[in-house]
């Protein structure tokens, strides 16, 4: 079908944490043929208040939606003159958010921070998904769930997460309740950049399914009345809409739109996605098994398949959630690339620094050279990689990290060895669940920005004796929302046709060392020996460390 679109493009848009990407993409074949980033002025905003310079508590992360409105003005049309192509032959837009990213919003869709009588209210601005502020509130919504047996819970590996909209909501109404009640709408991100787009508000079958509690429906009056008395209405008053398929037509890019972006007015606009998710189409990974590891600040893991089942620890089960007509599962790990950043800015020493310089290398290029020069094992340490909390399998925010085995001749390399094999023993774990309740991985496929890391990639080959297929693209959520806009502009008549026609993937790019496998799993079981014991209440000395800071902070 795609030969009939040789003159025809489309555009992806991925929202991310810190800047928003264009990419132009040809609809026949999915040639790339021209991208932007902006970068967001203000970012994840985890200190204080741009507008009042207020601190702001710990655990806290915001966005301004200013900043996405400026990749649709800046980003767009510069990745339409890169790709010199003309802006009539473009047939659709697609975008993708970073998720649970949620705001509180006017019926019209004004968010609640641009009103000035609110610019000084922190919950009036849109939550990131690395919110953790609200964990004591998503402690209520699962206890509370439990409690009365709400049967949607096992969907979500028996908790719901402090990132997604629920908890954050309830923490907005328990802590400023006037800002809960000026909000008409509480809508995630992924949903309001499409009303900017086409004036029409939507919501998708994803964000609803894997972050809004939906499961044949959203939770019961009577159970969000006995979250809080003031909840009730949560769902029928701010979160109630038809949800839309993914890939499917959200509307027409309004005038407005069409002079922020430089496109005619009137093309396709697809309905709202998560990067995790439309990443499966960008690498042709829309058939049962293929599980996507989407590897950057975090790690999230999608996959499809045909059947349903409940996974401990998994962020959902949604059907129709990646592709329409299959399961699509979530898991995820909520640091990763955080967690080896965090390493270069507060244990790099300076004569590493130095020499990283002398040879050109930026930090990390210099620590994976070191670290790869080891035999596994030979550090004699162990990480727990969860200095951004556990997402999955425990879904616990007030976690964090540990190395076990460090002597006085422990080395900065060998650390951030240690740190990086966690993170694949975390990725282990989350497989092993999924194939322990039933649900076979059978390809094991990694897109993100840690791709380039080589190293990195075959410790994971290695940890999890299994080959590494690559998305072959730089621009993997980009890329598939691209797709998703083919398929909403009518190019192709689903995302499996559109994702066969212009995903990218090279298969078994890295397959596994048996002699490192074999050191890995004695390494592994180590791993979860204090996986287990401090994180499934073996010793809650973590939780209590968590408590205590809070306090002392406070």
């Amino acid at each position: 079908m795609g030969e009939n679109h040789t003159d025809q493009y489309v555009i992806g848009v991925d929202y991310g944490t810190l800047s928003g990407r264009a990419v132009v993409v040809r609809v026949a074949d999915g040639a790339e043929v021209g991208s932007a980033v902006h970068e967001y002025e203000y970012g994840a905003i985890s200190e204080r208040l741009p507008a009042t310079g207020a601190p702001l508590p710990g655990n806290w992360a915001l966005q301004l939606p200013a900043d996405w409105r400026a990749v649709l003005r800046e980003a767009v049309p510069k990745a339409v003159a890169a790709a010199a192509v003309d802006p009539a032959a473009v047939i659709g837009i697609a975008t993708d958010f970073t998720a649970c990213t949620v705001l509180p919003a006017l019926a019209d869709g004004t968010p609640l921070n641009e009103l000035p009588e609110l610019a000084d209210r922190p919950h009036a601005y849109p939550k990131l998904w690395k919110h953790h502020a609200a964990q004591p509130h998503a402690d209520r919504v699962n206890q509370v769930a439990e409690e009365r047996g709400e049967p949607w819970l096992a969907r979500y590996g028996g908790r719901i997460s402090a990132e997604w909209q629920f908890a954050k909501a309830l923490q907005v109404l328990t802590e400023d309740p006037e800002v809960y009640a000026r909000a008409d709408r509480w809508i995630e991100a992924a949903d309001w950049i499409v009303w900017q787009l086409t004036g029409v508000e939507t919501r998708n079958v994803c964000t609803a399914g894997y972050k809004g509690i939906h499961q044949d429906g959203y939770p019961s009056r009577d159970y969000l009345a006995a979250l809080h008395p003031d909840f009730a209405g949560f769902v029928d008053d701010k979160l109630a809409h038809p949800l839309a398929p993914l890939g499917g037509l959200a509307g027409r890019l309004t005038d407005e739109a069409a002079a922020w972006t430089g496109l005619p007015a009137g093309i396709a606009v697809a309905v709202g996605n998560v990067d995790a998710h439309v990443t499966a189409a960008a690498a042709k990974a829309v058939e049962p098994g293929q599980l996507v590891a989407i590897m950057g600040t975090s790690t999230c893991h999608v996959m499809n398949s045909d059947a349903l089942a409940e996974v401990p620890g998994m962020c959902g089960v949604v059907r129709d959630g990646i592709v329409p007509g299959l399961w699509g599962y979530e898991a995820g790990q909520s640091g990763v690339g955080d967690i080896f950043a965090w390493f270069v800015a507060n244990s790099l020493p300076a004569g590493y620094a130095e020499r990283a310089a002398e040879r050109g290398l930026d930090p990390h290029q210099y620590l994976t050279e070191l670290a790869a020069a080891q035999r596994p094992g030979q550090h004699g340490l162990v990480a727990l990689d969860w200095h951004n909390g556990n997402r999955s399998v425990l879904v616990d925010h007030y976690l964090s990290g540990m190395i076990v085995g460090q002597t006085l001749a422990t080395r900065p390399e060998e650390q951030y060895r240690a740190l990086i094999e966690a993170t694949a023993f975390g990725t282990r774990t989350i497989v092993d669940a999924f194939e322990s309740a039933g649900v076979p991985v059978t390809e094991f496929i990694v897109a993100g920005g840690l791709l380039k890391n080589t190293f990195l990639m075959q410790v994971y080959a290695d940890v999890l004796r299994r080959p590494l297929s690559v998305i072959d693209s730089e621009q993997g959520p980009a890329l598939g929302s691209a797709i998703h806009a083919a398929v909403a502009a009518g190019a192709y008549p689903d995302i499996r046709a559109a994702a066969q026609a212009m995903g990218k993937v090279r298969r078994a790019v890295y397959t596994p060392d048996p002699a490192a496998a074999d050191v890995y799993d004695r390494l592994y079981a180590e791993y979860r020996l204090l996986h287990d014991h401090f994180g499934r209440g073996g010793n809650d000395v973590l939780h209590r460390l968590h408590a205590l800071r809070e306090e002392a902070t406070r």
